[in-house]
């Protein structure tokens, strides 16, 4: 078997020395957090539905205006790219430098260009801060950044997840705009949360893989009134 290599770190902002690691093996691409794995270029399924289940919902729309949280390895993106209309508007929103620096160097076959596309713009900032500054700018929010509805990268993310967050992306969306977060399971706990915060509220189980086998994740799709 091919072994792994390490191609690079970097170091997670306001944190002690965690950092994500880039590696490689063969064509597969792997980000680790730890011992975590948080993303592997062989599982896309789940990341591409998250583009795909809202572009699907929101069907109608002429000029959206999409944000994405999280780069990652551009799965969600490019799923945004082919199932969006072609006047919208994407913003992705990436904390670390790194992982975009990753997308147009190591990566770059697997990112196909995208990147380069006219429709997006990349911010190199906390998503946090783009949603607190979108008032009512956006049609739909994307959200992978953590493994599921809490901190898990850097710890300010949780606000995302929060009362506080949630109202902030409710304001950041247009009527009949909608979050999506993407998680690795269920968490009944967020579905009250989003339902508290007055989202119509819909969870879908996705495959990680894009056949009918292996691991399931979790969507909400959550639907301002």
């Amino acid at each position: 078997m091919i072994p792994w290599t390490l191609l690079d770190t970097a170091t997670l902002p306001g944190t002690a020395g965690r950092e994500l690691r880039l590696k490689r093996r063969g064509a597969e691409f792997s980000i680790m957090l730890g011992t975590i794995e948080l993303m592997n270029s062989r599982l896309s399924g789940s990341e591409e539905a998250l583009a795909t289940l809202v572009a699907t919902r929101l069907a109608g729309r002429k000029q959206p205006r999409v944000l994405i949280g999280g780069l990652g390895m551009g799965f969600t993106l490019r799923a945004a790219l082919a199932s969006f209309p072609l006047a919208t508007e994407i913003t992705v929103s990436e904390l670390i430098p790194a992982v975009v620096d990753w997308a147009k160097g190591p990566m770059a076959e697997l990112f196909a260009g995208c990147l380069d596309d006219p429709r997006v713009t990349i911010s190199v900032q906390d998503v946090g801060r783009v949603i607190a500054e979108g008032a009512g700018r956006y049609d739909a929010i994307l959200l992978d950044v953590d493994n599921g509805p809490e901190a898990l990268t850097v710890a300010a993310n949780d606000r995302l997840y929060e009362d506080g967050g949630l109202g902030l992306a409710k304001a950041a969306l247009r009527p009949g705009g909608i979050l999506a977060v993407w998680s690795q399971g269920p968490d009944r706990r967020f579905t009250g949360r989003l339902r508290h915060a007055g989202f119509a509220v819909e969870e879908v189980m996705v495959r990680a893989h894009r056949g009918k086998s292996g691991a399931r994740h979790i969507i909400w799709l959550a639907r301002k009134g």
